[in-house]
Order: C-alpha cells, then structure tokens, then sequence
C-alpha cells in the first residue's frame, strides 16, 4: 500500500479540464513546452536530487470539428511515465463530444469531473500546488453528459475509471456531478464526487471552487471535503486552495497562493492527503508575457514558495519546512491548422 500512495504522489497528480473545443477548423495543431531552474530547500538543506534545471512539460495538443455538432480534442504529453508500459498513459485527454442544442455527450480518455480552480487549470499554468494536486491521478476513460440550464450554467454527470484503479482490477469507477457556473464577478466549478478507492469501497469528495473577478483582480478560493463511510464527514479531511492575482496590463501578472490540506482521521480511504496530515504551504509569483501572437506565446516567470506542519506522504515535495525557489520560461507554438 505504502509503494502504491508513493507511486500516485510521484507519477500523477497532473490536473486540467478540456476546455470545450470553440472552432470552426478540421484542425488545429499546438505544441507548448516550459523548461525551468528550480532549487528546493528542507530545513535548510539543498535536496538535490531536486534541483537544478528540468523540462517540466513538453505537450502537443490537437481540436478540430469533424461535423456540425461533433467535435474531437486530444492532449498528449510527451515526457509523462507510462505506468503500464503503453503509450496510451501519457494521454492526457482524447474524446470526442457531441453537441445538440443545450445537451452534449462526450465518450472517450477524459479529465475526471471534480471541482476546484486549482484542479481545473492546465498543470503547465500553476507553480507550487496543494498535497491533494500533487496526489490526485485525474485522466480516466469514461463518458459524460451534460446539460446546459442557461446561458451561464451547465451540469455534467460523468461515469469513469476510478482514479484509483490498478492494473490488477480495473473494475473500479468513479461517478462525478459538476455545476460550471458565470453570473458577473463569480464563476463556479463545484462538484459531488463518489469514488471507489477499493472494491465496492467509496470516498466522497465535495468540492467547491469559487473565483472572483473585479477588473484586473480576481480570487480563485477551493474547498474541499472528504468522506468515506464511519468517518465525520465535515473538516476532518479537506484541502483549502486559494490565489490571489493582479493583472496590471496583458504583459504581467503577480499572484500570491496559500494552501492548507489536513486529514485528522485514521480511515485509509484518501490516497491523496494522507492520514496525520496537517501541511500549510504559501508563496508569491510573477509572470511576464513578452510575446503573444497568433503564432504563439512566450511567457517567462519566477515564483517563491515555502511549507511547513506535516505531510504524511513522505514522497511530496513538500514537507516541513520546505522551501522552493522557481524560474522559468514556457512557449506555446501554433504548428498548423486546417481550414474546411
């Protein structure tokens, strides 16, 4: 058990929605790629293993519209392990969707449907991340439907591989509701999640992530409960995110990020934040945009982030009393696109 939570804080844990293909082309091709110098510090001790310079991410990804109504969207990163020694799990997405009027269907290796600002943006985009980010294995083959109530709001109820299957039992699912929601200065993504993270055993996750946009400032706030039967359901284990940003013109961005996960049960049902959790972490960060064109963008950044209490996962990053210092640059290059 212990190599398997091990596995899942080292090798996953790399989260962003699909967005919902908008466009008009057969095809669209983008590759981006972020390459970063990093230096982390425990307790005062440079962890080497750790630091120095790293090729982060190096994806391509590829939308089109095969028909009216029928879209597809595939995301495959390249320099993602493959657990099972296939080139399928380093997929990060590919489905396709179908869209009829208010209803749309979509089948295919998807993003489990769960909540939160932090979760739901590209792994490319964010620095520093809570304990449950670091640990949560999120792309899953399944299906979903959803159903946009108005303009401004849509449910999804989703059927997927358990986040915590093996390769021994596959037979494990996961069974998601969200609400994506824009009403003025407030966006939602909030989901009910239940989870089987043995056979016929089950966690539960309510997550609910909350923005807030006023002119060129805005507040991201993600809380997060979890539950599994014999358990007190609220505060016992849950992971608070929260990032505050300015953006002062299209060329920067600053941002300040706190988060707080704990897990005061002794069930073995959370594989992400695992029991005698109790691990704060808080830092700042900038971002500079050079660049941006239709070709691409060019994006350089710099960020500090320091954590202290204690993570009962001793193959995080952070720990207690850890510290990390990051700079980098990513660039994302539109390769090619076919008009019909």
């Amino acid at each position: 058990m212990r190599s398997l939570l091990a596995f899942f804080g080292i090798a996953t844990a790399m989260c962003a929605h699909a967005a919902d293909v908008e466009t008009d082309e057969l095809m669209k091709f983008q590759a981006e790629v972020r390459l970063d110098y990093q230096r982390d510090w425990n307790d005062g001790d440079v962890v080497k293993d750790n630091t120095g310079f790293e090729g982060k991410y190096i994806n391509f990804r590829i939308d089109g519209k095969i028909t009216d109504g029928l879209t597809y969207s595939w995301r495959q990163r390249l320099n993602k392990t493959h657990k099972d020694a296939t080139f399928f799990d380093a997929t990060d997405w590919v489905y396709l969707n179908y869209d009829f009027g208010r209803w749309s269907v979509a089948g295919g290796k998807q993003v489990v449907a769960i909540g939160g600002w932090e979760y739901d943006r590209a792994p490319i985009d964010l620095y520093s991340c809570s304990v449950f980010w670091n640990n949560i294995p999120c792309y899953q083959i399944g299906g979903s439907i959803s159903y946009r109530t108005s303009a401004s709001d849509k449910l999804t109820l989703q059927l997927c591989e358990s986040p915590f299957h093996s390769t021994a039992d596959r037979d494990m699912y996961a069974y998601n509701l969200m609400w994506n929601s824009h009403h003025g200065i407030f966006d939602a993504i909030w989901s009910a999640n239940l989870i089987e993270y043995a056979p016929g055993h089950y966690i539960n996750y309510l997550a609910l992530g909350n923005k807030f946009t006023v002119r060129k400032v805005s507040l991201e706030l993600d809380l997060m409960n979890r539950a599994s039967s014999h358990q007190t359901f609220f505060l016992r284990d849950m992971s608070v995110m929260g990032e505050l940003s300015y953006v002062p013109s299209s060329k920067w961005k600053v941002f300040g990020k706190m988060t707080y996960d704990v897990n005061h049960t002794d069930s073995s049902a959370d594989f992400c934040v695992l029991p005698g959790t109790e691990l704060k972490m808080a830092g700042a960060g900038v971002e500079f945009f050079p660049l941006v064109g239709k070709l691409g963008s060019l994006r350089l950044h710099a960020n500090i982030f320091y954590s202290w209490g204690k993570n009962g996962n001793d193959a995080d990053v952070m720990q207690n009393k850890s510290m990390l210092v990051d700079c980098g640059i990513k660039w994302n290059m539109n390769l090619l696109s076919l008009k019909r």
